[in-house]
């Protein structure tokens, strides 16, 4: 049996698709158009030689409502991505995309990001969640896994970030441009 002290660190990753994508396409300070990411040598960043228990991507599924070209192809490249995403090990979580008087808006998603949050806890599933979001929603979630003793470490941008979440976390990574360009187009597909 493997003593307690020479066991590995189990780190969760769960990256808040829309959330993240968001801050990294602010003001062009870290994708410009046609550059492109690469999420598992994100993921590999984070967890360090820790070991990984579970990697996923939550985002609202675009639909193809109007029947137009332009939303055909963002259906189809977010489908191709997420089938990408898939092929590197994430487990992709699906939320709903609701277009209200022309505004988009996601649902689900901060739903189920916090559910999976409890649940892992409860169930001892990791030792440390690494939440990749800024959705101050998911705060009450947070502090219920801090209440389960476990770990959390919340990564948001340097520019823009959650207080209220870095307030609670274990662990803060806030991210700069520089930081962005290790992941920037190596061999990536966002």
């Amino acid at each position: 049996m493997e003593s307690q002290k020479n066991k590995k660190e189990r780190v969760a990753v769960y990256i808040d698709g829309n959330n993240f994508y968001g801050y990294l396409k602010d003001e062009e300070i870290f994708l410009n158009k046609g550059d492109r990411f690469n999420f598992q040598l994100f993921v590999n960043f984070l967890i360090g030689n820790r070991e990984l228990v579970s990697k996923r991507y939550y985002v609202g599924i675009a639909r193809n409502i109007d029947q137009t070209e332009k939303s055909k192809a963002i259906v189809m490249g977010q489908q191709k991505f997420l089938s990408h995403l898939e092929d590197d090990g994430f487990k992709i979580k699906r939320g709903r995309v609701m277009y209200d008087k022309g505004k988009i808006r996601e649902k689900g998603v901060d739903v189920k990001i916090a559910i999976d949050l409890i649940i892992g806890a409860i169930d001892d599933y990791y030792d440390t969640m690494i939440i990749v979001s800024s959705d101050t929603d998911l705060i009450p979630a947070i502090k219920y896994v801090k209440h389960k003793n476990k770990k959390i470490e919340y990564v948001g941008f340097a520019h823009n970030y959650s207080f209220g979440i870095k307030k609670h976390a274990d662990v803060c990574h806030l991210l700069t441009p520089s930081d962005i360009d290790k992941f920037k187009n190596k061999k990536s597909i966002l």
